[in-house]
């Protein structure tokens, strides 16, 4: 895009699309999920009563994208679980998120600064994993838009979309939560996500995926940390 050469901003996508997200944002994204299942009514109880309960549920949180996404693509859904450092790292979030003593590590990550600060970094983990999802799905089903879609979506947005499952492990039914019937936020801006790589990954997109993910990225970013700060 001229735009992005005219305003020198090709090394900073160029940048971000090169980024490493092991060990930083996959941590950020991990703490932030754990986070935000501590604060559903009745996790503190469930985590007292059931340690394993909680950290399954935990684990859902984590990784619920690649799981649900795996299932789509007649994958093993437990594949993404194989990646032991990443579900020692996962667990070990979920244990301070917890059980840290005097609740230090919640406490800290709950400050409002480092709070925006580790919700930008799990946008930033979103965008890669919407992307991840649609390319996936263009590698199997050349040109399958629909297909590339429904996976990026899956994929990025997955703790959401089996938010009912995840609170049957936690003995709650709320049917009137699902997702499909009320998307929240996140939900909706993750299918934006995955229409538009899909487009682009199909060339109805004029535009560079680095450039598209940069775009993105600083959308995601900054429209979640405002409703996050309105929120306060």
């Amino acid at each position: 895009m001229d735009l992005f050469g005219f305003l020198n901003l090709n090394e900073l996508a160029l940048g971000l699309s090169q980024i490493s997200l092991f060990p930083f944002f996959d941590m950020a994204h991990y703490i932030v999920s754990v986070m935000s299942l501590r604060e559903q009514p009745g996790a503190l109880e469930v985590s007292q009563r059931s340690p394993l309960a909680c950290w399954f549920s935990s684990m859902l949180y984590c990784f619920a994208g690649a799981i649900l996404s795996a299932l789509m693509m007649a994958d093993a859904p437990i594949a993404p679980l194989s990646n032991t450092t990443n579900l020692l790292l996962a667990t070990l979030m979920w244990y301070v998120v917890f059980y840290c003593p005097l609740d230090v590590v919640y406490s800290l990550a709950s400050i409002f600064p480092l709070r925006l600060v580790l919700t930008g970094m799990k946008e930033v983990t979103r965008t890669w994993k919407v992307l991840g999802g649609v390319t996936q799905a263009g590698k199997k089903y050349k040109d399958g838009l629909f297909v590339m879609i429904a996976v990026g979506w899956a994929k990025g947005a997955g703790g959401g979309l089996i938010s009912n499952f995840e609170q049957l492990v936690r003995g709650v039914w709320k049917p009137e939560t699902n997702e499909l019937l009320k998307m929240s936020y996140p939900t909706k801006v993750t299918l934006l996500g995955a229409v538009v790589f899909s487009l682009q990954q199909c060339r109805y997109l004029p535009i560079q995926t680095h450039h598209l993910i940069f775009i993105y990225t600083l959308f995601t970013v900054t429209n979640k940390n405002e409703k996050w700060s309105d929120s306060r």
